[in-house]
């Protein structure tokens, strides 16, 4: 087998293969000085709206920040609770106690490694007042489910789509099943800025005029400050980029899926427990993930041949230091701390060949 050089994603050649496209529309933003907020991104947030068929996008300068205006605009605050999924990445955590909320985790299912459904009534007291989904790993969760039970508790649901731009439950983009869903652009994800950037999608007017105003220092119009802001404005120059790179996103999110199905063919007979699709959703596979109770060994290896991996994540929310506080112990979760333990993200990008992909298969199948 030739060896060969496989990156956990290619940026570089993305940039290259969008060059003569991007170049001067950067220029256009350059010579109309709109570098925050303006014509760029309101076109963005037209596209990126009509795309998720919602009624209202907030282009935001990070997936972090739409965390924090979803939760905020929904009047969550102190002494308030959230339910989320342990096993996601830190920032959905972030939102709720930057808003002076106690997060409340659940563990994953055991499959989809999105929250469990079946654990979310008994996390469920007086205080809670929201759910945050996550559609990890570009699977979505279920949405169904979930809302039937925020239905019952007169909860809010914002949808925690950072990794699941373009993926579909029930044959519908994600984005619109919660009262909101928030998306991070930052470079690496299956749409990504040329730095950071994000969005809050809603179909309720109120919730996105509070967004609107609250990522703008508080203003309904400049320098009449309502309430207390934030500097949370998306940048002219990532409008422009995500707006010329949406037209894009359904191929580059039909050839994730595609490698996705190589690997499956290609491993399915070694020890790796390998992603699950389930029936209702359509993965865009931000990230390929599988589990190996021999994790760091077969990493090791896989460095050795030249191939990047990933880990997502290998600490579970309630073991982080900063959630110490809520006292919670190995064993509390236990699919979300077996997910940390033995979780490898394999290479996976839309401008992967055929060949890098059965590199990586070959090099795991022969260890």
């Amino acid at each position: 087998m030739t060896e060969m050089k496989v990156p956990f994603s290619d940026l570089g050649k993305q940039y290259w293969n969008l060059r003569e496209e991007i170049l001067p529309v950067l220029d256009d933003v350059c010579k109309k000085s709109a570098f925050c907020l303006g014509e760029y991104v309101e076109e963005f947030e037209k596209n990126f709206a009509r795309y998720c068929a919602a009624r209202y996008c907030i282009g935001l300068n990070s997936g972090t920040s739409a965390l924090h205006l979803a939760l905020l605009a929904c009047g969550i605050k102190e002494g308030d609770e959230v339910i989320l999924p342990s096993q996601t990445f830190i920032a959905t955590a972030w939102g709720i106690t930057y808003c002076g909320a106690k997060p409340v985790f659940v563990d994953i299912d055991s499959r989809t490694y999105t929250i469990d459904t079946k654990k979310i009534e008994a996390a469920i007291t007086t205080k809670t007042k929201a759910i945050i989904p996550v559609h990890l790993y570009g699977q979505p969760a279920d949405m169904d489910e979930i809302n039937k039970i925020a239905k019952r508790y007169n909860l809010f649901v914002i949808e925690d789509a950072a990794q699941a731009q373009g993926a579909l439950y029930k044959k519908k983009k994600v984005g619109t099943f919660g009262d909101s869903a928030c998306f991070s652009f930052y470079p690496g994800k299956n749409l990504g800025a040329f730095g950071e950037g994000g969005a809050v999608i809603t179909n309720n007017p109120e919730l996105a005029e509070k967004i609107r105003i609250l990522r703008n220092h508080g203003q309904s119009k400049k320098y009449y400050h309502d309430v207390i802001g934030f500097n949370y404005r998306m940048e002219g120059v990532q409008g422009a980029v995500l707006n010329i790179k949406l037209k894009y996103l359904d191929e580059w999110d039909k050839k994730r899926r595609q490698i996705a199905s190589l690997y499956n063919e290609m491993l399915i007979s070694t020890s790796l427990t390998l992603p699950f699709e389930a029936d209702y959703s359509e993965s865009v596979y931000h990230l390929y993930v599988v589990l190996n109770p021999k994790r760091d060994i077969l990493a090791q290896k896989l460095q050795e041949s030249g191939i990047a991996t990933g880990l997502h994540y290998p600490v579970p929310l309630h073991l982080q230091k900063p959630y110490s506080y809520l006292m919670h112990k190995e064993g509390d979760f236990p699919e979300a701390e077996r997910n940390a333990r033995e979780c490898l993200s394999l290479p996976i990008f839309p401008e992967m060949t055929e060949d890098q992909v059965e590199y990586v298969a070959n090099k795991i199948r022969n260890d």
